[in-house]
This record gives structure tokens, C-alpha cells and sequence, in this order.
């Protein structure tokens, strides 16, 4: 089943605010593996297949670091396209000795968790076959379980990792938001579906069955205020949508409930609940 790509409704790329732009590029190249596809002074665009952009990371003159108790960004999530690709990835971060947060069975998906220089989350992941997946009417089981990591990097390969797969792409956004049910409704309206629920305190959404292209909590961050436009952190994501006409119907439904999006150039964009800024493309 494809979930990802030009036919589906998914997260394709991901705005980041950086407090130093080369220490951020040197991060991104040479622990993650992302080529630079183009760079000005403040702003850098990262690609794995040398085509698409699917992280931009920006320089902004701000002394403000990055507030892990505001809305904005808990983490960016990287779909590996295979377990051997992960497995090479994480054994170059063990080699390297560059810190990791955890590392979790999700039962969809095995996962590493790690963050960038100026504390952005990052996830590395990669997803189960779906027929393994444990489906209950909407639902898709989700848990977080010890990772057999050992199992993982008897994966890798004996060639040493340089850089990332073409084939790794943004799997998915999690957001910290203020108010769950808020972002709910909000999500619903953009198209996605609800798929699991962790209590009142986090939610994960998709489109076309997949385990959550969104995924929304509160653990650090409910009815918080958002950051500054000049602070670190997350300034933009974007939906892709399969086709005009898709992106129109979301319009018309977010103009029906008095949200009001932006139009420049064909260009539309929406912020959330919780003031996160989404670029609506096709």
C-alpha cells in the first residue's frame, strides 16, 4: 500500500529555524547523511535524492533557544526505506558517539530518537511490513517497547555509511500542541483521519490507512503559549496534497468553519490551533 508520495496527502517537507547554519549543515551531512542541494547565507536546503527538499534549515539572529514547553515541533520523523538502511545509519551514530534519546518498538515501526544541535527532535525509522500491522476497525495498535537493537544492527552492511538512501523521506511531523481537541478538529479538516489515541494527551492521524503522517500531544506543552517568530525551532511544514482539486475542497472546508488561509502566488497557507504555520501544496 503506498502511503507516501505524489498520489496521497502526506508531510513532504519541514522549515527549521537554526541558531548557527554551518554547525547545523556539518550535523545534517555528516551524522544524518543529507546532501545539500542548495545554500545562501541563512538558508540551506537538504535532499537525499538530490531533487526533493525535504528539510530547510534557516539561521535566525535569536539567543532564544529552543523551548521544549512551547508548541511547535516534538519531532521530525525520517522513514528509512529498510532495515539494513537504519541499522548503517545508527551504527555511524555509534561510532561517532553522537548522543541518542531512545529507542523504541512501536510494533508498526522500529525507531531511534535523537536531536539536532540546537535540540529539534529527529526520529529514524522504519515501518513493518502492514500485514503485520494489528488493525481494529480505525485503529491501528501502537506501543512503545523495548527495541531489540542488537537485532537491528546485525542488519547493517560491512560498507561504511556516507549518506542516506534516496529513498528515505519525511515519514512524518509530531507537534506539540496546546489543546488536543482543538487540533483535532483541525486535522480532520485538512483530511486527515484519526488512528490511535493515547488517552487526552496524544493523538496520531493519517490519510489512506498508514499509522500517522501527524501526530499531536501535550506532554510538555498543553494550553502553552507558541514561540517567537526570531526563536528556535519549527517555522513551517507542508502538507502535500495529490491534486488541485483535493486542496481545494480542504480550502473550501477550512473557509466554512472561518479559518482563513493565505494566498500568494498559488501559494496557500494555515496556521493550527496552536499557531504552527503549514503550507498547503500540490
Amino acid at each position: 500500500m503506498l502511503f507516501h508520495g505524489t498520489h496521497t496527502t502526506n508531510v513532504n517537507h519541514i522549515h527549521l529555524k537554526v541558531s548557527q547554519l554551518s554547525k547545523s549543515i556539518s550535523f545534517y551531512k555528516e551524522k544524518l547523511g543529507f546532501n545539500v542541494l542548495k545554500q545562501t547565507k541563512h538558508i540551506a536546503h537538504l535532499s537525499t535524492n538530490g531533487k526533493d527538499i525535504l528539510i530547510t534549515l534557516e539561521e535566525v539572529e535569536s539567543t532564544i533557544p529552543l523551548s521544549h514547553n512551547k508548541t511547535g515541533l516534538y519531532h521530525i520523523a525520517l522513514l528509512f526505506p529498510s532495515r539494513k538502511e537504519l541499522a548503517n545509519c545508527l551504527n555511524h551514530l555509534l561510532l561517532t558517539k553522537y548522543p541518542l534519546q531512545g529507542a523504541s518498538d512501536h510494533l508498526v515501526s522500529e525507531a531511534i530518537y535523537l536531536a539536532d544541535p540546537d535540540g529539534n527532535g529527529i526520529e529514524l525509522y522504519v515501518d513493518r511490513p502492514t500485514d503485520t500491522w494489528t488493525k481494529n476497525n480505525n485503529t491501528i495498535e501502537m506501543a512503545t517497547n523495548h527495541l531489540d537493537v542488537q537485532d537491528l544492527l546485525a542488519q547493517k552492511c560491512d560498507i561504511p555509511f556516507i549518506k542516506l538512501s534516496p529513498e528515505t523521506i519525511i515519514g512524518h511531523i509530531h507537534l506539540q500542541v496546546a489543546n488536543i481537541a482543538d487540533s483535532e478538529r483541525f486535522y480532520q479538516l485538512l483530511g486527515f483521519n484519526i488512528v490511535n489515541r493515547y488517552g487526552n494527551q496524544a493523538l496520531f492521524m493519517s490519510t489512506g490507512g498508514y499509522h500517522h503522517h501527524i501526530g499531536l500531544n501535550t506532554w510538555h506543552s498543553k494550553d502553552a503559549s507558541p514561540s517567537n517568530a526570531d526563536e528556535i525551532g519549527l517555522k513551517s511544514f507542508t502538507i502535500m496534497y495529490p491534486n488541485e482539486e483535493t486542496r481545494k475542497a480542504v480550502i473550501a472546508q477550512l473557509k466554512m468553519h472561518n479559518i482563513n488561509t493565505h494566498n500568494q502566488d498559488s501559494n496557500y497557507t494555515v496556521k493550527d490551533p496552536s499557531d504552527n504555520l503549514i503550507l498547503l501544496s500540490i
